[in-house]
């Protein structure tokens, strides 16, 4: 018979330090977009979220920008920035090893506006069939 590792209480806990230098990582790289970035691809990104692996060694960076703004420009501006984004991290941070960025356009917003416009239609589409004329 083997056992169950997937019970509770087995394995190692989830440790909050991910969750802590992921928020760091998102309040650092949003000031330097704000103040230092130069870039005109940059202006008006902004970081939504950060994701960092358990072993520190891998930041998932999502950002998003503007409706009208193209994201394809914005994430070539932050992958070439990539190399100052992570010096500087790597200076403000006292950590052994300074996490690899990569970044993501974040479709979370888009895709709540496309759901809510969804909702709206299917609401009017409701009301005028219960309202005949």
């Amino acid at each position: 018979m083997g056992f169950d590792f997937t019970l509770p209480g087995l394995g190692k806990p989830e440790s909050s330090r991910p969750k802590r230098v992921a928020e760091a990582i998102k309040n650092e790289l949003s000031i330097q977009l704000l103040q230092r970035v130069r870039d005109p691809r940059l202006r008006e990104v902004t970081i939504t979220r950060v994701e960092v692996t358990p072993d520190l060694k891998l930041a998932k960076v999502y950002f998003d920008v503007p409706a009208g703004k193209q994201a394809g420009e914005a994430a070539k501006g932050l992958k070439r920035a990539k190399g100052f984004f992570r010096s500087h991290l790597a200076k403000q941070m006292n950590m052994r090893y300074t996490p690899d960025l990569v970044f993501y356009h974040d479709r979370h917003f888009e895709e709540t506006e496309r759901l809510e416009d969804l909702f709206r239609q299917i609401a009017e589409q409701r009301s005028s069939d219960e309202d005949p004329a």
